[in-house]
């Protein structure tokens, strides 16, 4: 599969690319996992805005944003791949893309993020620590972890 990512600012957004985010994070996050949250936040107009594009389609995304927005160092988050693309290491492609970014935009700030649990070997494969015990996020385990 061939997949082009790309990263805007909210207001570079277009409404399609918008509703592609929404629809994915939503399809993911509430339907699929069948947690009902408030992902409409208010943070996305605070991050940046990576989208795995494929043939149009909106493949995986992530969110990242700058220190002290939601920890004191940089961070990502709403990490997703479309459940039929994945097995495809698209996670581990688009993670690690949005960690050269940080870290370059970034250069001595740590990346945290808020891993489902479940994830946690992942991360630590990419190179993820955890930091502190499980704690339940929108009823779903989940560990801190920073690079």
């Amino acid at each position: 599969m061939n997949i082009t990512y790309v990263w805007k600012k909210f207001d570079e957004l277009t409404l399609d690319e918008l509703y592609l985010i929404i629809n994915l994070r939503q399809e993911v996050f509430v339907v699929e996992q069948n947690c009902p949250y408030m992902d409409a936040d208010h943070s996305d107009q605070d991050a940046f805005h990576l989208l795995g594009l494929s043939e149009n389609k909106l493949v995986a995304y992530l969110r990242a944003f700058k220190p002290n927005i939601k920890y004191s160092g940089s961070s990502m988050g709403r990490i997703v791949v479309k459940e039929t693309e994945r097995n495809q290491k698209i996670g581990k492609k688009i993670t690690e893309i949005g960690i050269n970014f940080l870290k370059e935009k970034y250069p001595n700030e740590e990346i945290v993020i808020s891993a489902q649990n479940r994830l946690k070997s992942f991360y630590e494969d990419i190179g993820f620590t955890v930091r502190g015990e499980i704690y339940l996020e929108d009823d779903i385990d989940h560990i801190q972890m920073f690079i």
